[in-house]
């Protein structure tokens, strides 16, 4: 008697391989990434999940995986770039402290260049005229402005000058101001002493006090000078003097 084996249809011979074949993209889809017919020798590339293929419409948004010893991952003198840029960087910075940074300016007289004289019937008129330096330490022009200059005489104010736009000084350099005060001299007893013909000399302590408005980058800054002269207020004429 003769068994008859019950055979397999086609409907489940085609089943069992679809099944298989899902098997194996299952399997290859999640295979290790370094890994070459299936061996598991690393990690599952992050990039294309171990199939091998970029994920269509993806291509703008992976990134290929690069090995750590690609020489393109070493560039060749960093260090000494970099030193460059950091040198390059504080070398500029200390010029532009050098040549920017404020210097002082400076106010000093020079010299007391002639004195004009001639008598009213109650005053002693005179015109001082004294030549001023203005220093610029400076590497950029300096504008000086607001000049205001008044003498004393005894304590009391006898003549007052202001000068609004006075000069423009050049970087590093000096630069020579001609001023002339009117001065009026009113007090009795100093006019008997200008006018008397007794008295062969004729001298008058002067103090001058002068302040100024120097502008340069970008801020103001105030200069003062005090000083003291000796003038001679007897020479009833009008031809200038050095006193």
């Amino acid at each position: 008697m003769v068994s008859v084996g019950h055979g397999s249809s086609p409907e489940q011979d085609q089943d069992l391989m679809v099944g298989q074949s899902r098997e194996k993209r299952r399997a290859s889809r999640w295979r290790e990434y370094g890994s070459i017919g299936g061996d598991c020798t690393g990690d599952i590339c992050p990039t294309c999940q171990g199939i091998g293929r970029i994920p269509r419409g993806q291509e703008n948004q992976l990134v290929a995986v690069i090995p750590c010893s690609d020489q393109r991952l070493k560039p060749q003198h960093t260090k000494l770039y970099v030193s460059l840029s950091v040198a390059l960087c504080l070398l500029t910075c200390a010029l532009i402290l050098f040549f920017l940074f404020p210097r002082s300016m400076t106010l000093s007289p020079v010299i007391n260049k002639s004195v004009l004289v001639f008598f009213t019937p109650s005053t002693v008129e005179m015109k001082v005229t004294n030549v001023l330096n203005i220093t610029n330490e400076n590497f950029v022009s300096v504008q000086a402005h607001d000049m205001d200059l008044q003498a004393l005489i005894w304590d009391t104010v006898a003549g007052r000058i202001k000068i609004s736009n006075v000069t423009t000084v050049r970087p590093r350099s000096q630069k020579l101001l001609t001023v002339v005060i009117p001065i009026t001299v009113e007090d009795v007893g100093l006019n008997t002493y200008c006018k008397s013909s007794s008295i062969r000399i004729h001298t008058l302590f002067l103090h001058l006090q002068m302040s100024m408005k120097v502008f340069y980058l970008g801020h103001s800054e105030q200069l003062s000078m005090d000083t003291f002269q000796y003038i001679d207020c007897g020479t009833n004429n009008t031809v200038p003097h050095a006193t």
